[in-house]
């Protein structure tokens, strides 16, 4: 649960912190945007008819108002980076950005404060009007960069969905800046961006032969490769709206979810590995490093940054107790073995020493 936030936000806020400081020497980020699934969800699914859906307790027991949407016990990862103090931002330089005096005077307001945000960053659901000058999380859990991943779980954003709400979102901050095309483009240039999809496209799709062809379609390799061309399109309109920094967050050990424990492991503990699951996203990661070489050297001003998860779990997995971790292969919270067949049901009550668990 909300462990798993923590020991990953060092590694994502480098990502962040790098992707900022490549073209300034004192970072200006007025801006968070978000995208992906469950692991950063913070209230989008709340509004649709869909199971994959944490807006009841015990979700958000350490959290300051209860359940919220979030997937966790307390603050999400990207939560934890949007509270990180970065260096303040100057002004905006007028000249240098091309703006126009009402746009200026929006902009100065908006860039008073950096990742540091006194607020988390709204879902995009609850978000609107000048709260979009300062970003907003289009995550929705269950979604996946193929269309149909996740649809036995009811409805869920696709990330072409989830880009298409973002660019909804850019043309209302035209119009929050007067319609000042050249200041949203300068504004959402500061901005910094993650992504991270993929999880659900092989727990929620590949291996599941039952309801998806895709395993029967396309060797690991060849998923790979689609994937990857599809998420690249997808990113790419992301830069033909205004994306600049952003960082490409890989998908993680998957193959060492108590979900997939449950159902693969033959003793519980040992991770499924080979092209079963572990193997398998190695190949994709290895084409995300790759997409974020191509659009660094091909897309003018692109600035990503690809954030390793799978070594960061990996890391974890073989020295749990150098993180203050006891449990690496159980839910805290869930039902069945490994607590990971189910996951929480409404009012379940989670373990006790939750501090001490990876999920």
């Amino acid at each position: 649960m909300y462990r798993t936030a923590v020991v990953t936000a060092a590694a994502l806020a480098l990502a962040v912190l790098s992707a900022a400081a490549m073209t300034a020497a004192a970072p200006q980020v007025p801006c968070y945007f978000i995208f992906g699934d469950s692991l950063v969800d913070n209230g989008n699914n709340n509004f649709i008819v869909s199971m994959a859906r944490a807006n009841y307790p015990p979700y958000g027991i350490d959290f300051a108002g209860g359940p919220t949407g979030r997937f966790s016990n307390g603050l999400t990862t990207v939560d934890v980076i949007g509270k990180l103090p970065l260096p303040a931002a100057g002004r905006v330089n007028k000249t240098r950005a091309k703006t126009s005096e009402p746009a200026a005077r929006i902009l100065a307001i908006a860039t008073t404060k950096l990742l540091g945000f006194d607020d988390l960053v709204p879902p995009f659901s609850e978000a609107s009007g000048q709260q979009l000058l300062r970003g907003a999380n289009f995550a929705s859990a269950a979604a996946g960069i193929r269309e149909e991943t996740g649809q036995q779980l009811g409805a869920r954003i696709s990330f072409s969905g989830q880009v298409q709400n973002y660019q909804a979102a850019v043309q209302e901050v035209v119009s929050i800046l007067g319609d000042d095309e050249a200041a949203a483009a300068a504004h959402l240039g500061r901005c910094v961006f993650t992504v991270g999809m993929g999880s659900n496209d092989y727990l929620n799709n590949y291996f599941m032969p039952a309801l998806y062809s895709t395993g029967s379609r396309y060797t690991p390799e060849r998923y790979a490769d689609a994937l990857a061309e599809q998420y690249a399109g997808a990113l790419r309109a992301m830069y033909r709206y205004g994306a600049r920094k952003v960082a490409l967050v890989g998908v993680g050990q998957v193959g060492c979810s108590p979900n997939e424990l449950a159902q693969r492991s033959s003793d519980g503990v040992a991770c499924v590995e080979l092209e079963q699951i572990n193997g398998a996203v190695r190949m994709f990661n290895r084409r995300l490093v790759g997409l974020v070489d191509s659009f660094n050297r091909i897309l003018p001003g692109a600035h990503f940054t690809y954030v390793n998860v799978y070594g960061i779990f990996e890391d974890i997995i073989k020295s749990p107790g150098a993180h203050g971790l006891k449990v690496t292969n159980a839910g805290c919270c869930g039902v069945g073995r490994n607590n990971g067949q189910v996951t929480c049901l409404p009012f379940q009550t989670p373990c006790g020493n939750r501090h001490e668990y990876l999920f």
